[in-house]
């Protein structure tokens, strides 16, 4: 029996809902056994703007209201601002629309808890956008850590570098400010980073047990611009970059930090476990790359993660044949979708979400505090 194509709502149009649309429309292409799936609402204010980018992304129909959108979709992708994840996210699967959500979940550890809980009594499929461990060379560095190449983990260290607001005049936006943000770089940057380790070496070393913090900001207020010219200066209320220690339940540590003021670096994040037996290093830069330090090794040995064998490189090209960021937008959009035509979870989940939430909430007491705080 031949499905009907599952409608997909979206909310938000700009950077994550052009990797998204794109991420969409590559999907039959490339991974005939998706799902078939039919790009039908774009929600967003701007009316102008948004037909635009309907046209653009392949998307029937619009809407300036996303409660209209939930009534007419199969799955709700919300990637709009941190401050309006929680209410249309909720919505939609009391509906019994299922959600992709981008990260972080939140902006607070309150809204985020809503959010699983919504989930988890609904049962509707629900997922947090961490594309990131969707990266081949992610999941191959995990398969050998758990098949225990790398000994007793001991410690992880996670950095994510951008340079997009080095310029005291570059314009001020909603990712600066603390009630539509949350945070700054620790929530936009390091989110990523700590479900990351989460996901690498959640079941080796267990949760994360307690953190330290600090949050700096740099530039305490940016530009508003309109053609051109300067209309007013905004606060910054949001951290520039953060640093954070965290010690897990095993007894392992990590080192964790993020800035968007690092002259240089555009989207440099990167990943390093080590154990008592080996260690992997894995660069975004370098995205089909993976550090390995096997046991006996005098130095690391480059991996290049391009074989058909390799997770989801079956798909792509020949063996060697490099794939790119956008990519991992597919392999996310692929398993969310699929987990939705059968019905069942998804991972990373709202839960996920929220346990990445609870340790941004522990760094931030941890800076205001000025010492070690318990993830609560």
């Amino acid at each position: 029996m031949t499905r009907e194509p599952l409608k997909i709502g979206v909310l938000g149009y700009r950077f994550m809902g052009e990797a998204h649309a794109n991420a969409l429309a590559r999907l039959p292409m490339f991974f005939p056994d998706a799902p078939a799936v039919e790009r039908h609402t774009l929600v967003g204010r701007d009316e102008d703007a948004l037909a635009a980018a309907a046209e653009r992304f392949g998307f029937s129909h619009t809407a300036t209201d996303w409660e209209a959108a939930i009534d007419e979709v199969d799955a709700f992708y919300n990637l709009g601002p941190n401050h309006v994840h929680a209410e249309p996210s909720i919505a939609a699967l009391e509906a019994g629309v299922p959600v992709l959500c981008e990260k972080p979940l939140a902006p607070t550890l309150e809204e985020a808890a809503a959010m699983r809980d919504a989930a988890a009594v609904t049962g509707v499929t629900a997922g947090t956008a961490f594309n990131y461990r969707f990266v081949p060379a992610i999941r191959y560095a995990r398969g050998l850590i758990e098949d225990g190449e790398l000994g007793d983990i001991r410690q992880v260290r996670g950095r994510y570098l951008q340079d997009w607001l080095v310029d005291p005049e570059a314009p001020w936006a909603w990712r600066m400010d603390a009630e539509m943000a949350g945070s700054g770089a620790l929530g936009d940057l390091g989110a990523h980073t700590i479900d990351l380790a989460s996901f690498l070496v959640g079941e080796e070393v267990g949760g994360i047990d307690r953190v330290t913090g600090q949050l700096t900001t740099f530039v305490d207020e940016r530009p508003v611009y309109d053609d051109g010219e300067v209309i007013e200066y905004r606060d910054v209320t949001v951290d520039d970059a953060y640093g954070a220690q965290v010690a897990y339940e095993s007894g392992a540590t990590g080192t964790f930090e993020a800035t968007r003021i690092a002259e240089g670096h555009k989207n440099d994040h990167t990943i390093a476990v080590h154990g008592s037996k080996g260690s992997v290093k894995f660069s975004l830069e370098r995205l089909n790359e993976l550090e390995v330090l096997q046991e006996g090794n005098r130095g690391y040995e480059t991996v290049l993660v391009t074989e058909e064998t390799d997770p989801y490189v079956d798909r792509w090209w020949p063996p060697g044949h490099v794939i790119g960021w956008e990519h991992t937008f597919v392999h996310e959009n692929y398993e969310f979708l699929s987990a939705v035509a059968e019905g069942r979870s998804f991972e990373p989940s709202f839960a996920d979400g929220y346990e990445v939430q609870r340790v941004l909430a522990a760094i931030q007491r941890a800076d205001e505090r000025g010492e070690w705080v318990a993830v609560e």
